[in-house]
């Protein structure tokens, strides 16, 4: 069912409460550290009339789970693959080469590498606990656009920088750098000739060319990462966790939309919804490498997102991030709380917007993500 949409909720039904982890699928927090950040404004204020009336999605949230979990989630599910393209095999993940490990304060620290049977080595870095006994829970760390494996794993100064805190926690660390980014910068089509923005548009246009796209291939790498760990030692393979900021956030939900194998995900600024993102002329915050052509044609994210369910997710948003306009995240929050009592586990799904709060990742954020995996992908005692 499709009808236009003439969207934005105004900004006056934001309320703000505390409330403890948990309490409320819906959370409006006044930290004290918010710094603040860049408004997008009234919707559809800098929108030129002949964009306005858009034929937007209206896709309806399932209200039969019988029939959601039969048909409707497969199909919505089998769109979204064929939307990303024709994405080749994956290849051995056997073949993954270790090149180098250092011990750290509670954790190794291992480098790693592998051809990812198509176009690039992709490089990455693994964190170890100590003192593992048995196999552990994993969580997969996705950086943000023009950031790195680095600002995750090494980069203390950097707002990304969860890793190592992860891995003292008990639990196993992965990230690798994403196309045209971290050491793969320079790598892609053009070469040298490209800088990382060139690199990006370069990567889009040819896989568009190649029948697919740069967002499925982007995607791909981070399946090739979950093989990867389900053939190591120290990985509970049944107990594989997500999590990222900005381009991270939008890579960790797309993963566990496509790949069952994430068991739990915590989003950071990117909690967008693509009406509302249209409707307040922020599409530019976006980088082209995310845009999958034709998905508005069959629904909007809600339905993304909807393929999580059961499974535990949790957004962390400021209120005053253009990329996520919070009109939008009020949708989300409406339709995934349907979704999700749906499948009887309402608890699964948490929102979480910061007042005052732009695109950042506020240590308030870090501890509501840290808290979130201890919850539902507990290290074993």
């Amino acid at each position: 069912m499709r009808r236009h949409h003439r969207l934005g909720l105004p900004w006056s039904l934001v309320f703000f409460a505390i409330a403890a982890p948990g309490a409320t699928a819906q959370v409006r927090v006044t930290p004290e550290s918010a710094r603040g950040g860049t408004t997008s404004g009234e919707p559809w204020a800098v929108v030129p009339e002949t964009f306005r009336d858009l034929d937007l999605p209206d896709w309806p949230v399932p209200t039969d789970l019988p029939r959601w979990e039969g048909q409707g989630r497969a199909e919505v599910r089998s769109t979204l693959l064929e939307l990303l393209g024709e994405l080749p095999p994956r290849p051995d993940p056997g073949r993954v080469e270790v090149v180098s490990r250092e011990q750290h304060d509670g954790y190794s620290l291992e480098r790693f590498r592998f051809h990812n049977g198509v176009d690039m080595v992709v490089p990455g870095i693994l964190l170890i606990p100590d003192g593992l006994t048995e196999p552990a829970p994993a969580i997969v760390g996705l950086h943000g656009h023009g950031s790195s494996k680095e600002s995750i794993c090494t980069d203390e100064g950097h707002g990304q920088y969860v890793g190592p805190m992860l891995a003292r926690k008990g639990y196993v660390v992965a990230a690798i750098d994403a196309y045209f980014n971290g050491d793969r910068i320079g790598k892609g089509p053009g070469g040298v000739n490209d800088d990382k923005l060139g690199q990006e548009h370069s990567l889009f246009k040819l896989n568009l060319w190649l029948g697919r796209t740069l967002w499925g291939m982007m995607l791909r790498d981070e399946q090739c990462l979950i093989d990867y760990l389900e053939t190591r030692p120290e990985v509970d393979a049944s107990r594989i966790g997500a999590t990222g900021m900005s381009m991270g956030c939008t890579r960790a939900w797309w993963l566990a939309a496509i790949d069952d194998r994430v068991d739990a995900i915590v989003g950071v600024a990117c909690f967008t919804r693509y009406a509302e993102l249209i409707s307040h002329g922020d599409l530019r915050r976006h980088g082209i490498y995310y845009f999958v052509p034709g998905l508005l044609d069959h629904f909007d994210t809600e339905a993304i997102y909807a393929l999580v369910a059961p499974r535990p997710m949790l957004q962390l948003s400021g209120d005053e991030d253009g990329g996520a306009p919070l009109d939008g995240i009020e949708v989300l929050e409406r339709k995934l709380q349907e979704v999700y009592a749906l499948h009887g586990v309402p608890e699964h799904f948490r929102s979480v917007v910061y007042s005052g709060t732009g695109h950042e990742y506020l240590p308030e954020m870090k501890d509501e993500m840290v808290a979130w995996f201890e919850r539902h992908l507990p290290v074993e005692e």
